[in-house]
């Protein structure tokens, strides 16, 4: 476990920056020096840890220029780096405003007058975040943040694909004592993150099917919590109705952007006949209009492919398609640009449930394009995958859409627009199916998932209670 892993640079394709594991032994020291120091972290009370989280934030903002670089040199894109530092900082203001309220416990009466009840709220000891590599950032600190406000201690363990933003996180974390105490950065692969979850009392996972399967497992074997979110197949059904300017536009950026490497991206298109034609010209002239974020990052909005494997599977997918009857109406190619893999926005007609392209997560900038005769049909269609993520309706009116998203299984659903979910996170969602388990990582419960209750029962007088026995 403790052997260097070599870091590939997606823009390059240069093995240029290495990694080393900790051996079992030191993970072990390490998450026990974890535990130990949360009982200070929980003592020092919400406010202290809401001031701890703020001064780090502005250590962070300090060092921001050096962020936004590891980022860029971890995942080959600007803009959505840029984003996610935003969204980062976004959402520690977030649940520094919103943890007081949320975390505020206050005695209730019962049904029995001389009964009443107490609630507290533990925090788990020690929570263990394994994140994954296409948005690095955003996903390894979306549950470590409500975790800390909540009293816990936290270890996170990056992706191996993309762990240069560790860094510079890590040295503005060093500027703050009392968080440095009770959050670890850890570096490795996926041995090391199944290594973590026998030192953990709670784990959150974002990642594939497959790997959170083996986490969910290994997690109820060790008998906590684990909550996972996992992969995606999101849907978007345009109605006969739609505004397709705005259809197009929003399907166009809830499907490519970050290079379609999202486990929200819409990967799946049906749109109703009589505006098919239409819909497909529309789109088709928006996403030739993208560019290649090439040679500079500056150069255009599409980024590389982040991890090389996802690659092949990209270009699996598609000849896939391809051979099985997909007309592709541009893109269409993986190109290796500078050492580093490309593809650019891809839309395809002729597409049925017999092909990869419409069943299996792609995770990229692809676009398939399916056509349906009725209502139920395209419900029907969206609703045939193992996946229930999200999804997005398009119709002439709310009330339609709603209608329609009713029908439809998933956990957050765009009306009128695409990949919300990426944007907001106040909306309290599951995930349906093969998409995840557990409790909601958005809205406002997302914070109670790192506490257990406790309750006191307390009689409050002192005669004899009637079903006790007679003296």
């Amino acid at each position: 476990m403790n052997q260097s892993i070599e870091v590939r640079n997606p823009r390059t394709g240069k093995f240029d920056y290495v990694i080393i594991p900790p051996p079992p032994k030191l993970l072990a020291q390490q998450c026990h020096r974890l535990r130990r120091a949360q009982v200070r972290w929980q003592q020092l009370g919400l406010e202290g840890r809401i001031a701890a989280l703020q001064e780090w934030k502005q250590a962070i903002l300090a060092m921001r220029d050096r962020l936004t670089e590891a980022l860029v040199n971890d995942t080959g894109r600007l803009s959505v780096s840029e984003m996610e530092i935003d969204s980062f900082v976004s959402s520690l203001d977030r649940w520094c405003k919103l943890a007081p309220d949320l975390l505020q416990e206050s005695a209730k009466n019962t049904t029995i007058p001389f009964i009443s009840l107490q609630p507290s709220a533990v925090p788990y000891p020690l929570v263990g975040v394994i994140s994954p590599w296409n948005f690095p950032l955003l996903l390894s600190t979306i549950d470590t943040i409500p975790a800390l406000i909540a009293g816990c201690a936290v270890i996170v363990k990056p992706s191996e694909i993309a762990p240069r933003f560790v860094a510079p996180l890590t040295t503005a974390l060093n500027t703050v004592p009392k968080l440095r105490e009770v959050l670890t950065f850890i570096e490795g692969a996926g041995a090391t993150g199944y290594a973590l979850i026998e030192h953990v009392d709670l784990v959150c996972f974002t990642g594939s099917v497959a790997t959170g399967r083996k986490v969910a497992e290994a997690a109820a074997k060790n008998f906590i919590p684990a909550f996972v979110e996992l992969g995606g197949k999101d849907p978007a059904i345009v109605l006969a109705s739609a505004d397709l300017e705005l259809a197009t536009s929003a399907i166009l950026w809830g499907a490519v952007v970050n290079t379609g490497q999202s486990c929200l991206s819409i990967e799946r298109i049906y749109v109703a006949e009589s505006i098919c034609e239409e819909f497909v010209k529309q789109l088709v002239l928006k996403a030739q209009k993208l560019k290649l974020a090439y040679p500079t990052v500056e150069s255009g909005e599409i980024g590389p492919i982040i991890a090389e494997r996802q690659a092949a599977i990209i270009s699996d997918h598609l000849l896939d398609a391809v051979e099985k009857g997909a007309v592709v109406h541009c893109g269409g190619q993986i190109e290796e640009l500078g050492g580093g893999w490309w593809f650019r926005p891809t839309v395809l007609t002729q597409v049925n449930h017999s092909m990869k392209i419409m069943t299996e997560e792609t995770f990229g900038p692809i676009m398939p394009v399916m056509t349906f005769s009725t209502v139920e049909e395209a419900i029907n269609l969206a609703n045939d995958s193992i996946y229930g993520l999200s999804a997005a309706v398009f119709a002439g009116s709310e009330a339609s859409a709603i209608e329609v998203a009713q029908q439809i299984d998933a956990g957050a659903i765009s009306i009128n627009d695409a990949a919300l979910t990426a944007i907001m996170h106040e909306g309290e969602k599951n995930a349906f199916k093969f998409s995840g388990l557990g409790g909601s990582r958005m809205g406002s419960a997302a914070i109670k998932r790192f506490t257990r209750k406790k309750v006191f029962l307390i009689k409050t007088n002192t005669n004899k209670d009637p079903w006790w026995f007679d003296d």
